[in-house]
C-alpha cells in the first residue's frame, strides 16, 4: 500500500511542478501496467474469467498509453502541459482499481 501512497504523492507534486509531469506519467503508467499484468498472469480468483481478464488487459493498455503520453509530453512541455495534467488526473482511477484488486500487495 506504500507504493500507492507514494504514487499519489508524486501525482500531487506533478500538478504543482511542470518539470515533474512527464516523469510521473511514465512512472505511474509503467507501474500500473506492470501491476495489472501481474494480476492477469498470476492471479486465478473467483471473479468471472472473461470480465476479470478483460478489465486487467484494459488496465495494462491504459498503463502503456499513459507511459507513451509521458514520452510524448517531453517533446513540448509548455504547450502540452494541460493535456498531461488531464491524463494524470484520469490515471488515478485505474490505479485505485488495480490497488483494490490487490495489484500492489
Amino acid at each position: 500500500m506504500d507504493v500507492l501512497v507514494n504514487m499519489l504523492r508524486l501525482i500531487s507534486d506533478a500538478f504543482g511542478d511542470m518539470e515533474k509531469l512527464p516523469a510521473v506519467l511514465i512512472l505511474c503508467g509503467g507501474v500500473l501496467a506492470a501491476a495489472a499484468l501481474r494480476l492477469a498472469i498470476f492471479y486465478h480468483g473467483e471473479p468471472p474469467f472473461y470480465l476479470y481478464r478483460g478489465t486487467l488487459i484494459t488496465l495494462v493498455i491504459i498503463g502503456f498509453m499513459e507511459t507513451c503520453a509521458g514520452l510524448w509530453l517531453t517533446g513540448d512541455l509548455t504547450g502540452r502541459q494541460d493535456t498531461g495534467k488531464t491524463i494524470l488526473g484520469f490515471s488515478i482511477l485505474p490505479l485505485i482499481i488495480v490497488a483494490a484488486l490487490g495489484g500492489f500487495v
